[in-house]
C-alpha cells in the first residue's frame, strides 16, 4: 500500500497507542510530533473518560481534540471547550443499572468527563482487573460515590457512559444479550467489558463528525483500533488499522493490520503510511 494523504489520525488508547504498562514510547511520542509538525491532527478516540487521558498525551500541546466514552463526548483541550456531546438520559441509566446490578460485576457510570464506582467496588477493584497498570490507573482517575443510583436523583444532566466489567466472559455475553432490547448502543473493548452509550454514539460517526467541522474529507481519516468499540471507526474512515493484538471481528474489518501495541505498532504504520 503505496502513501496516503491523510489529514486527520485518530487514536485508541488502551491496546493500540499505549503498550501493556500504559505508557506512550520515545519512538511513538517522537513520531506523533512528527506527524503534528506535518500539519496532520491527532485526535485521541478512546473509551475513557476526560478524567482518564494519560498526562503524558495531555503534555503534548498540539494534540488539541480528544473524543471520550466512545465518542459520546468531544474536547477542544486548547480552547477548554466541548464541541460535542451524545448522552444518555437519567432513565436510560437507571433501566441498564436494574439488569448489570444482577451480576458480580464493576460498575461505572460516567458524568461530565468524571468516572464514578461505588466505594464497596473501589475496595476491591483488584477483584475484576489482573492488571496491575490498569488497577492504579482506576484508582487515580475515578471518584466514588455511596451508590450510583443516588446520582440519578441529584442531577437533570445526561450521562456519558455506562462501563462495566465482568468477571468472566459467559456474564457478559449473557448480560449482553439482555441489554441488547434497550435500544442503546452496546459495545466492549475486550471479552470482559461492556459499554453502554446513547443509541447513536460511537466512535467513528462522532470523528467523522468532527473531521467534518474541520473541513477534512472521510477519505483524508487514519485511524487505529484493537477493540470492539473500535470497530465503526475503523469502517468509517479512509484508512483503518487493526492492531495485531486486535479482536478478531477488528482485523475483519479493518483495511491493513500493524504490529501489537507492545511493538509500537502506531508509530510503524504512520512511518509505512503517513510520513
Amino acid at each position: 500500500m503505496e502513501k496516503q494523504q491523510i489529514k486527520m489520525i485518530g487514536l485508541d488508547l488502551d491496546g493500540t497507542l499505549l503498550n501493556l504498562e500504559n505508557k506512550i514510547t520515545d519512538y511513538t511520542r517522537k513520531v506523533l510530533e512528527q506527524t503534528i509538525d506535518k500539519g496532520i491532527t491527532v485526535v485521541v478516540a478512546t473509551g475513557r473518560p476526560l478524567t482518564g487521558i494519560p498526562k503524558e498525551i495531555r503534555l503534548i500541546p498540539e494534540i488539541r481534540y480528544v473524543l471520550v466514552s466512545n465518542g459520546a463526548r468531544v474536547f477542544d483541550l486548547k480552547e477548554d471547550q466541548l464541541v460535542l456531546e451524545k448522552l444518555l438520559l437519567a432513565e436510560d441509566v437507571k433501566r441498564a443499572l436494574t439488569i448489570l446490578n444482577s451480576y458480580d460485576a464493576l460498575r461505572e457510570i460516567v458524568f461530565h468527563g468524571v468516572g464514578y464506582i461505588q466505594t464497596d467496588q473501589m475496595k476491591k477493584i483488584e477483584k475484576y482487573t489482573t492488571n496491575p497498570h490498569m488497577e492504579k490507573y482506576v484508582r487515580e482517575t475515578r471518584k466514588t460515590v455511596d451508590r450510583l443510583e443516588d446520582m440519578l436523583r441529584e442531577t437533570k444532566d445526561g450521562f456519558d457512559k455506562i462501563n462495566c466489567v465482568f468477571l468472566d466472559s459467559r456474564e457478559r455475553k449473557e448480560a449482553f444479550n439482555k441489554m441488547s432490547g434497550t435500544g442503546l448502543a452496546l459495545t466492549y473493548g475486550n471479552e470482559r467489558n461492556m459499554e453502554i452509550n446513547q443509541k447513536q454514539v460511537n466512535k467513528g460517526s462522532s470523528l467523522i463528525e468532527l473531521a467534518k467541522l474541520l473541513g477534512i474529507e472521510r477519505q483524508e481519516v487514519m485511524a487505529f483500533g484493537d477493540g470492539v468499540n473500535d470497530l465503526e471507526m475503523l469502517r468509517e474512515v479512509g484508512l483503518g488499522v487493526a492492531m495485531d493484538n486486535a479482536m478478531k471481528e477488528v482485523k475483519e474489518v479493518a483495511d491493513t493490520i500493524t504490529y501489537t501495541n507492545d511493538q509500537e505498532g502506531v508509530a510503524r504504520a504512520i512511518e509505512q503510511f503517513v510520513l
